[in-house]
């Protein structure tokens, strides 16, 4: 084969790898729940698929998104493999990820209906030792306290009746946000101590007015060891990833104001909105 030839079928393959470079560098593969509302779902109803885009933007990037569906793995399947780049909400300080800055810090809430005006202000307010059904997620802080206060083996079997989907594969068990709000304003059940995040679009919705109210993070086992009921959210990268975390922060400071909109239009309750304004502004 003559040399020019040869030298411009090099020059070609050279052109299509960069192309290729081009393109792979310009998306973001974003891990997201397959079926986790009001996290996301594929069909991109869920706020995090909303932050995503925002991010999206943010870093010149068009976003795809790599779907999981059990929450147990998600991080050890995609992540940790390399189908992804980006994980939207995980908490700070994660020990298995490189996390950003917080972009939201939020709490678990009880949610009551507002014509049943209980005074339910933390787990020591005495109406909790009189209604007859507090709805709850098994494994949250809200079952810790619910032990605490001597309320668990009364729930265990209406706990029981709210799941809502098992997996096949070892049998993961769901319970349904939504499902759990739904109690309250059906009056099924008088209270439901929830993650504010998961609840505050269900709660927003309802056509029975409802209440959230912040539990205080000031909470303690039988044993003197804390309950924490506030918590950061963050966005993260594999370890190791320090260009795409430095990326992800300058975005996190430049977009706050608009991820504030999202998680406002959400319902979400919002904690230490001065320490997040600080902490994007450094």
């Amino acid at each position: 084969m003559p040399l020019t030839k040869k030298l411009i079928i090099a020059i070609g393959c050279l052109g299509l790898s960069l192309s290729a470079a081009n393109a792979e560098n310009s998306v973001l593969k974003v891990c997201a729940a397959e079926d986790e509302m009001p996290y996301s779902n594929n069909k991109g109803e869920g706020f995090e698929n909303k932050l995503a885009l925002l991010l999206g933007d943010g870093l010149h990037k068009k976003i795809s998104f790599v779907y999981w569906t059990d929450p147990r793995y998600y991080l050890r399947d995609t992540l940790d493999k390399g189908l992804c780049d980006v994980v939207i909400g995980v908490d700070t300080g994660d020990p298995r990820v490189s996390t950003s800055l917080p972009y939201y810090r939020s709490a678990y809430v009880f949610v009551t209906r507002q014509n049943d005006k209980l005074a339910i202000n933390n787990w020591d307010s005495a109406a909790l030792r009189s209604v007859q059904r507090i709805a709850f997620v098994p494994g949250s802080p809200a079952e810790v306290m619910l032990r605490a206060i001597g309320r668990y083996n009364d729930m265990f079997n209406y706990s029981q009746e709210l799941v809502g989907y098992k997996s096949k594969r070892n049998q993961y068990v769901k319970y349904d946000t939504a499902k759990l709000v739904g109690e309250v304003s059906s009056g099924h059940a008088e209270v439901a101590a929830l993650w504010g995040p998961a609840a505050g679009r269900y709660v927003k919705a309802s056509t029975t007015p409802l209440t959230m109210t912040v539990i205080p993070d000031t909470n303690s086992r039988a044993d003197g060891a804390k309950v924490g009921h506030h918590y950061s959210t963050s966005m993260a990268v594999r370890k190791g990833n320090e260009t795409l975390l430095a990326q992800l922060n300058q975005t996190i400071k430049t977009k706050q104001a608009e991820i504030r909109l999202i998680l406002e239009a959400e319902g979400i309750p919002l904690l230490d909105a001065g320490t997040m304004a600080v902490a994007a502004s450094h």
